[in-house]
């Protein structure tokens, strides 16, 4: 059965931390390891603060996760209504930031992508961006 969840909050940098223990207590049916609890939760800072620091800069906003616990998979996406990003395919290089001035070290993207399975990113209608992961917890029975 599918399990799902869906957070909304300010854009604003004390609820990172909120957002990224919401979504690991959510993970815990999945019985992850304590390094795995710890991908989840660097991955979600990640994706939140980016939305935060480049998605809204100088304005509001609001973010939004869905996670959907879907067998032995975990989705996470982390959307925002702020300024997308024109070339994404940059972005995702490692060390590219647009916030050299505040000594940003332009690894956000490549953290999500080493501590999850799967990660995709795209500009959404209407402006914004949409960051998608994904980790599985398939466990090998011992002698397959």
């Amino acid at each position: 059965m599918e399990n799902r969840m869906t957070l909304k909050l300010p854009a604003i940098g004390k609820n990172e931390s909120l957002a990224r223990s919401i979504v690991a207590a959510f993970a815990v049916e999945l019985n992850p390891t304590t390094d795995e609890l710890g991908d989840i939760k660097t991955a979600v800072s990640e994706a939140v603060t980016n939305s935060i620091v480049h998605g809204y800069p100088n304005r509001d906003g609001e973010i939004e996760i869905n996670a959907i616990i879907d067998g032995e998979t975990l989705h996470i996406e982390v959307l925002d209504r702020g300024i997308g990003i024109p070339d994404i395919e940059t972005a995702l290089q490692p060390f590219y930031t647009t916030k050299e001035s505040e000594e940003r070290s332009g690894m956000g993207f490549t953290v999500m992508e080493s501590f999850m399975d799967n990660l995709s990113v795209e500009n959404r209608d209407g402006g914004g961006l949409k960051v998608t992961m994904e980790k599985s917890f398939e466990r090998k029975i011992a002698g397959d």
